[in-house]
């Protein structure tokens, strides 16, 4: 009798163990957010506009799309200008716009469209910019995203086309409005803030992007961002792993206290050189793939030739600028990547 009694004390035990052991796998995986998902490629595109008032498009952007559409990724991101809007004067009447807007969809949106790829956008400062004299190409960008809205699972989209979040795959990606250098208003901030701490533990990975960067990548660009350390602060706390963003015209897969801040290259004019550097940028787009176990791998590839991969190698080591330093990422040992 009691040595049935020890077996079954002793079998009791042992499973109680092994419950105990994966509840302790399953919380130490949510607080490091490593659960793992389904493979997801996302495709990155910024500042495809020529010249102000402009409804042509650089020859190398028809085959860029086409390349991205093959791929057929799970999302395509723009991180702004997308036309040539905000001239100063004169300034742009609704059937200049109209037009821009309508070229732009036949190169890009209409191409993505038929390969059933959602398309999620952020405004640039010539495409919505939030200074006032630019009201009527704000309320032109609205309508024109209002009208092709992703088919996405939206988590917020109060404020859409202008600062949304959606998930695709288990991954949490969150517009967010920056045309205008500095902070982010108070409203947005505020809405951000609610929307990570309402996230905690429902994403595997959590990507932000906007037109402006935090930090600074391109020369005569030192002071067209974001800047704001408390945003920073606020995007570490909640675990987002990626900041892409526009406007710089160089790619750079810069990181910084957990965060890999990616710079986008163009794909219309304006390559500028790296800070730092003599060295000036390519023109090309992005590819973000996380795998079955949860790893992010950057890679960007040239307009040019749209197989043909950017080296990590052949950028400059850091990004160092008065407001921070952003370290290319294959150098940071906190990173785990792919060959480059």
């Amino acid at each position: 009798m009691r040595r049935t009694v020890g077996v079954a004390c002793r079998f009791f035990y042992l499973i109680l163990a092994c419950l105990l052991s994966g509840v302790t796998a399953v919380s130490t995986q949510a607080q490091a957010g490593g659960q793992q998902g389904a493979a997801i490629k996302i495709a990155v595109i910024s500042d495809l506009n020529s010249s102000y008032g402009s409804i042509e498009y650089h020859k190398q952007i028809p085959r860029v799309i086409s390349h991205i559409a093959d791929l057929k990724p799970d999302l395509v991101i723009s991180t702004g200008d997308m036309v040539a809007g905000q001239r100063l004067g004169p300034l742009l009447e609704r059937p200049q716009l109209d037009a821009m807007w309508a070229s732009f969809h036949e190169n890009v949106s209409n191409p993505l469209a038929r390969a059933d790829i959602p398309f999620a956008v952020t405004a640039g400062n010539h495409d919505a910019s939030l200074a006032k004299k630019f009201k009527l190409e704000r309320e032109i960008y609205r309508d024109q995203w209002l009208s092709r809205v992703p088919d996405v699972k939206f988590i917020e989209q109060t404020h859409y086309p202008f600062y949304y979040a959606f998930e695709v795959k288990d991954v949490l990606f969150i517009a967010l409005d920056a045309t205008v250098v500095g902070h982010l208003s108070a409203q947005q901030f505020a809405w951000l803030q609610s929307l990570l701490e309402n996230a905690k533990d429902k994403y595997r990975q959590r990507i932000a992007f906007s037109h402006l960067p935090i930090w600074p990548f391109a020369q005569n660009r030192e002071r067209d961002i974001i800047g704001d350390p408390k945003l920073e602060s606020l995007l570490q706390a909640h675990h987002v792993a990626v900041y892409l963003s526009g406007h710089h015209h160089a790619f750079y897969p810069g990181f910084k206290d957990g965060i890999r801040h990616v710079s986008q290259a163009c794909l219309g004019s304006g390559l500028r050189k790296y800070i730092g550097s003599e060295q000036r940028a390519n023109r090309g787009y992005t590819l973000i793939d996380i795998d079955v176990n949860n790893k992010i791998h950057i890679s960007a590839y040239t307009a040019a030739n749209p197989e043909q991969a950017i080296s990590f190698k052949s950028l400059p080591e850091k990004i160092q600028s008065r407001y921070a330093v952003l370290l290319r990422e294959d150098l940071a040992a906190e990173v785990t990547t792919g060959d480059h």
